[in-house]
């Protein structure tokens, strides 16, 4: 009887040792794993610090300024002239704040009166665009 009960406790403590030694060599397996992801965030966290001290570099007013004048002949620049900024309210509407056509709203069966759309058409035509001088030759 004791020959079978030492036999018992040997083999569970050879399975004791298996169990910890696989724990242990998936921890390790799992801290080299951390170890390389810490090393390719630091990684890109200087390839970000050297790509922002290039940008800076190369925004430099006075750079600028020289490549300006370099290729003023190729590129034609010249200063933006207050009239061309537009203000939010001087833009045209976008399509989404259209009104929806009166067909698709027969079709829905949801048709308005006309005098409202023609009262939002109105509304879009007034709208003043800066410098560009509007023209009613415009197709519609």
């Amino acid at each position: 009887m004791l020959r079978s009960l030492d036999i018992v406790l040997i083999v569970v403590m050879t399975a004791a040792a298996t169990v910890t030694y696989t724990i242990k060599h998936q921890a390790e397996n799992k801290l080299e794993e951390v170890r390389k992801l810490e090393s390719n965030i630091k990684l890109e966290e200087d390839t970000i610090d050297l790509l922002r001290a290039d940008w800076a570099l190369l925004t430099q007013p006075g750079r600028l300024e020289k490549l300006v004048t370099v290729y003023q002949q190729d590129l034609q620049l010249s200063p933006t002239v207050p009239t061309q900024l537009a203000r939010p309210e001087e833009l045209p509407m976008l399509k989404a704040d259209l009104p929806p056509p009166e067909d698709v709203l027969e079709i829905m069966g949801m048709a308005k009166p006309k005098g409202k759309a023609k009262k939002q058409a109105a509304k879009t035509d007034t709208i003043k665009t800066g410098s560009v001088a509007k023209t009613d030759s415009v197709a519609r």
